[in-house]
């Protein structure tokens, strides 16, 4: 049991827990969006003149629905470019933490033992 706690808690498998649980509410919302705001709004005279209420209704055939194809292309061009600002956020941070530290001091006593080497080498 200690070794799953211990894995559990670990800072990268919170971080992916927290990070499935916003995605999740974050594709509702842009799902929302689509059949709530984009969908009326931009979509509205195509679909009346296809005599159609959703763009999920558009089908081919009568049985090729590819209005929901459509829907799903539309949500990940908006989910999309979140990500890749996420990933550009991630590597200046990355960008950030590579910056080369500067040299540290050496201790008193090294710093006196080297001013003595380089003394008794005149």
């Amino acid at each position: 049991m200690g070794m799953i706690k211990e894995f559990a808690m670990k800072g990268n498998v919170v971080d992916l827990a927290v990070g499935v649980i916003i995605g999740g509410a974050f594709g509702k919302i842009v799902g929302s969006f689509i059949d709530d705001v984009v969908t009326p709004l931009l979509l509205q005279r195509a679909l009346k003149a296809a005599n159609l209420i959703k763009l999920e209704e558009l089908t081919v055939l009568g049985s090729v629905r590819y209005g929901m194809f459509l829907s799903a292309v539309i949500n990940f061009l908006i989910v999309a470019p979140t990500f890749l600002l996420i990933k550009a956020m991630n590597a200046a941070k990355k960008k950030e933490e590579e910056a080369p530290a500067a040299p540290f001091a050496p201790p008193a006593d090294i710093a006196l033992l080297t001013e003595i080497r380089d003394l008794l080498k005149k």
